[in-house]
């Protein structure tokens, strides 16, 4: 059963991999076929509002859906609970793709006021589109929490990658003809595909019905528990969009440079965030289950510090490549140098913005193993008007559009110090002094390796770049696990006796 287990979070971390190098491929397509201009704008753009409802249900539905239907196992009510919220969850998700693409027309011009009569008119189609796939992506997303709960988690991840890889192959075959539209297609057909696949394939006949009369108090009992995790997933979207909103009154190819910038900068924390959970989070677990307070304390403090380990130089060593990696994966077709050099500056100012919200990351796992995830959601809805007000304030001082990706920074500072204090009140103090000697060792390896980096030839701009950046990468990793044994950084001997324990 162990080595199972092993199995599957080793495939699930390659399928994270995979789906956000997939991601990172879609990207690199649009820049190739649209730059900076302003279609790459009105996409990117237009992308944000459906995606926002996507992961409200994806996100929420898997942090929900899992524990209600093992619940339901035990009662062997499992069909009976799967049928209710599958039915329920499909009538809402068609709900809400018909009122997305038929007001398109009336909060488009609203929210992007910036753009051209063009570009409003492209930004409208674009998001009927992609809000026609929402339909889909409900029975999607009641799926792969299915999956989940069946240990299944990289065929969830594999059923997103349909989704990507539909994208990419309708943006190579039409985007010369249809432009901006063949992404969002590709979208649409690959979230039909998907749930096409898992219904013939996946999902064993039987598991569900949709012929089943709602059962109103199942369906109640499902969506208390649903909605606030849903919300919470769904705030930072809101702030996303309103980096959006403020990017579309600059000139043209801000939004773009900042929605490539936040999806690079932030790739680490998707990867981290999977290697975190496979390590702590079964001690959060059998803190909870024990009532075992002191060992909960254990399991976020060592949270923090593994994520702060594995953050800090995979951070350091990007922002030191960063016009390289920019120049290396974007630069090419429609994407100019220009593109590039404005991009690497809105990465820069991105940097805040991951390493909180990496952190922030492990403090939602212990609101939600303390059943306070209501807290986590009203600092969160605060973050939303602290966001709009430091974008209004950084983009009037600065005179531009990196005044957005810094706003973001500084408030989700605020973010993580506002739940790390009420976190603390909560589980009565924290143990902070060894955290302190751990971040200062962590930092003084980082600023080491950042050092002998620095020492060493530059990367250049040439056709050994890439062979010069892995050179580069594997030096700064040598360098840095030296200096974690030298200094003795306790979260590099966690790790090491996690990998030997998990050999065993």
């Amino acid at each position: 059963m162990k080595s199972k287990l092993k199995v599957a979070s080793i495939l699930f971390i390659l399928a994270s991999l995979f789906l956000k190098v997939s991601g990172l491929i879609r990207d690199m397509l649009v820049a190739f076929y649209f730059g900076d201009s302003f279609r790459a704008d009105v996409y990117n753009a237009a992308f944000v509002i459906p995606n926002m409802f996507i992961l409200f249900l994806i996100t929420g539905m898997k942090s929900a859906f899992v524990p209600s239907y093992i619940n339901a196992i035990e009662k062997q009510r499992e069909r009976h609970h799967f049928s209710q919220v599958m039915k329920s969850t499909f009538f809402f998700s068609v709900l809400v793709s018909l009122a997305g693409a038929l007001l398109a027309p009336v909060y488009i011009p609203v929210v992007y006021g910036g753009f051209t009569e063009e570009g409003t008119q492209i930004a409208i189609v674009v998001s009927a589109i992609l809000f026609g796939s929402i339909g889909f992506v409900g029975m999607n997303a009641v799926l792969e929490a299915y999956f989940d709960s069946q240990n299944k988690f990289a065929l969830s991840v594999v059923s997103q990658i349909v989704v990507i890889l539909s994208s990419i192959a309708a943006t190579i075959l039409f985007a010369d003809t249809i432009g901006v539209y063949a992404i969002a297609w590709g979208y649409l057909l690959g979230t039909f595909l998907s749930l096409l696949l898992k219904l013939i394939f996946f999902v064993p006949k039987g598991t569900f019905t949709l012929r089943a009369k709602f059962d109103w108090s199942e369906i109640k009992s499902f969506y208390i528990i649903f909605i606030p995790v849903a919300i919470t997933v769904a705030v930072g979207q809101v702030n996303l969009a309103i980096d959006g909103i403020f990017a579309s009154y600059f000139q043209e190819g801000a939004v773009t440079y900042i929605t490539y910038a936040k999806n690079l900068v932030h790739f680490p924390q998707a990867i981290i965030g999977v290697t975190i959970g496979t390590i702590i989070f079964p001690m959060l677990s059998r803190a909870q289950a024990t009532n075992n307070t002191a060992l909960f304390k254990q399991g976020i403090e060592r949270g923090i510090m593994t994520m702060t380990f594995f953050l800090l130089p995979a951070i350091g060593g990007m922002m030191w490549l960063m016009p390289n990696i920019i120049e290396l994966l974007f630069q090419r077709g429609a994407f100019t140098a220009s593109a590039t050099s404005a991009t690497t500056v809105v990465a820069y100012f991105y940097v805040g913005s991951v390493v909180f919200f990496s952190l922030q990351a492990i403090l939602n796992q212990g609101f939600y193993a303390l059943q306070k995830g209501r807290l986590i959601l009203a600092v969160g809805l605060v973050s939303i008007l602290v966001n709009v007000l430091l974008n209004f304030v950084f983009t009037q001082i600065m005179g531009s559009y990196n005044g957005i990706p810094l706003a973001s920074s500084v408030m989700a500072f605020f973010y993580f110090a506002a739940s790390f204090y009420i976190f603390v009140k909560l589980i009565g103090g924290m143990n902070y002094k060894p955290m302190l000697v751990e971040l200062s060792k962590i930092l003084t390896a980082v600023v080491i390796m950042l050092g002998v980096l620095f020492l060493v030839k530059p990367v250049t701009s040439s056709s050994s770049a890439l062979i010069e950046m892995i050179a580069a990468g594997v030096l700064g990793a040598i360098i840095f696990v030296l200096f974690s044994k030298i200094l003795k950084i306790s979260s590099f001997s966690f790790i090491l006796n996690e990998l030997r324990n998990r050999k065993k």
